[in-house]
This record gives structure tokens, sequence and C-alpha cells, in this order.
């Protein structure tokens, strides 16, 4: 937490801002190591350089984030309370009133904005997210040991959804029985809405489970994660059920191909476009280029999509802690879709492939 805090200063020094006030869940927790989830009320960090870091939360919750090791000044409010005024009367009471603050553009909604320029109306207002999101982007030792925790739990639970998977059980029977299932190995929550698709609904990158039932033929698709420690993890896999024609076969086999393409592009110092225009080649040269829809991947770490955006335009090079997904898939619609996606983490030896979840098409039953 010592040394975030101080990479963090540093940064802001570099641009010659002088605090910053950090709101969203996943940087509050970044820097704090408190987890929480807010609801409507404003949590943050202050930190600037002539003063400790600040933890601005409700009274409520002032003991728990002491308890996760935060050891520096806490301002607990109640819910009668204006924090913004809290906190203001901190800073001026310590001489401190800032001359310039970062926040997360991302984040910070109208209202905020208001009531924080209400408190600070002469501050010059910066953009923390970039800066955050650079410090986020390389994962230390401790990171790797639970995102590769969290990746073996996604594999658990993608087990347990096709093990489920018989003639007449619905969608959401199955992320019932995934999601049930996680919980016995101690799961507190999925990093997502778990997503079980079958039959022509696979089409849907970003569909909803339903009461629809699997019958013989479908191909049926899982995508989840769960949150370990603080740390999210990512896997699809699809499978069919009974049985499978020649052209779902052809789409799977163009989808493993593509994902094996980008895994093998994933060298240290390779641009993120050329992760992504690997499998995108592969899979326009069988003749499916329209129909792949989306990114390889994003990043993964606190949050399930965060930097870098794995997109072709991207020049960002792969650096050692990186952690990000790759995940490209076929979508035809009235048809059915394929998509395969491992988490993928940057050593000094290239990729290592953190979900194991056999990839080989499976037919169940």
């Amino acid at each position: 937490m010592a040394t975030r805090m101080t990479d963090f200063l540093a940064l802001l020094n570099k641009e010659g801002i002088d605090s910053a006030l950090v709101t969203s869940t996943a940087n509050f927790y970044y820097l704090s190591n408190y987890y929480t989830d807010p609801h409507e009320r404003v949590i943050a960090v202050y930190v600037a350089a002539n003063i400790d870091p600040v933890l601005l939360l409700p009274a409520m919750e002032a003991n728990d984030a002491k308890a996760c090791g935060w050891e520096f000044e806490i301002i607990g409010y109640y819910d009668h309370e204006d924090p913004w005024q809290l906190l203001l009367q901190y800073l001026e009471k310590n001489g401190k009133v800032p001359q310039s603050v970062a926040m997360e553009q991302d984040h910070i909604t109208l209202e905020r904005y208001k009531a924080i320029k209400g408190i600070f109306p002469d501050v010059e207002i910066f953009d923390a997210k970039e800066m955050l999101a650079n410090l986020r982007v390389i994962k230390t030792k401790k990171e790797y040991t639970l995102l590769k925790e969290a990746a073996a739990l996604a594999d658990f639970g993608v087990k347990t959804g096709v093990e489920a998977i018989k003639e007449g059980v619905s969608e959401l029977a199955l992320v019932a029985q995934i999601e049930y299932e996680l919980k016995k190995q101690g799961v507190q929550q999925m990093s997502f809405s778990t997503m079980a698709l079958s039959g022509a609904k696979t089409a849907s990158p970003h569909g909803t489970p339903s009461s629809k039932e699997i019958t013989s033929g479908d191909l049926v698709l899982f995508d989840l994660g769960v949150v370990y420690e603080g740390y999210c993890s990512d896997i699809t896999r699809t499978v069919a059920f009974q049985s499978i024609t020649e052209e779902q076969r052809k789409i799977y086999d163009t989808v493993l191909a593509a994902e094996q393409h980008a895994i093998n592009a994933s060298t240290l110092g390779t641009p993120v476009g050329k992760i992504d225009k690997a499998a995108r080649d592969t899979i326009a040269n069988a003749g499916f280029g329209e129909y792949f829809t989306h990114r390889i991947g994003h990043g993964l770490g606190i949050e399930t999509h965060e930097y870098p955006s794995m997109h072709a335009n991207n020049e960002t090079a792969l650096q050692p802690g990186m952690c990000y997904t790759i995940e490209p898939g076929i979508y035809i619609p009235n048809v059915g879709g394929v998509r395969i996606e491992d988490m993928i983490f940057t050593t000094d030896k290239g990729a290592e492939v953190l979900t194991k979840f056999p990839k080989e098409l499976v037919i169940v039953g």
C-alpha cells in the first residue's frame, strides 16, 4: 500500500499536481487495501505531497478499513453529514487546502464535481485516470498469485457448468449450479454476470441467460469469472451437446486456431494491436471475418475490464506483469457462435496461460 501511494505521488509530482481525490471502488481498493461497495455513499482516498493520506468513508466502515491495514487518518461521516465539508474542515485545520487536484474523469458525476468545486472553488482539476491505469497495469508477484487462484476457480466454474449440461436443463439452471458450487468453494461474488447461452443465442456476444432449455445439437457457451481477494478472473468455453454440424465444427476450429495464434503472438515488446491482428487474420482467412465483432481482449486485475484495451489500433507494447484476456469469437445470427477465452499473464519468459480448462472440442452427452 505504501509503495503504491509513493508511486502515485511521484506521478502527480511529475505532472505538477499537488493532490488527488480517488473515488472509484477499484482505485480506492488499490490505494487503501480496503474493498467496499459504497452504494450511493461517498468513499475517497485523498493523497497529497504535503500531508499524510486521508480516507473519507462512512463512519460505520472505519474499523473495517483499519482492519485491512489503513494506518493513516480516517474521516468517518454519518449519513446526515456532508463528507465534502468534513474533508474541507480537516484540510483547513491542517493548512493544506490544495491548489490542484486530480480526479478520475470517468467516475466523477456532475453532482460530485459540483460538490468538490463547492469546497475547492479555485482549485485546478486534472484527470487521474491514466496515471492510475498505468500504475495498475503492471502486477506484482502477489497480484499474480491472486489472479492465478482466481483463474483456477474460473476453471472450476466452467467444469461445473459443462458437467451440469443435460437434455432439458435451462440456461439459468446452469448459471445457478455454477454459482452454487463456487459459493461452496468460498467465492463471495462473481466478477460479472455469469453467462450460459445455448443454440442460436450463442451468436450474441453479450447475451442474457434465460429459461431456454438445452436441446440436442446446441452449442453451449459459458463466460464467467470470480473475484478472489479483490482480483478478477474471466474465462469462456464453448461446447456442443450430443452432436455438432460440420459448419459448427469449422467455426469452432477456426476460433481455436485464432486464439492460439494470438497467444503465440503474445511476446514481450509486441504491440497489443498485433495480437488482435493475429486472431483477426485467422478468422478472416477462413471466411468469417465479418462475424468477429469485438476486440481480442482486455486488461484484467481488480476490475474485469481494465487497461489495456486489446484493440487493433493499440500500440502499447507487452511488458512483464501485464494480465489480459484473449477471446476471439465468431457469431453468426440465427445460427450460433463460438468464443474461447483465456487469461494471459506476461512473464520474463513470455505469455503464461492462467486458465487451464481444456479447449479441444467437447461434445457432451
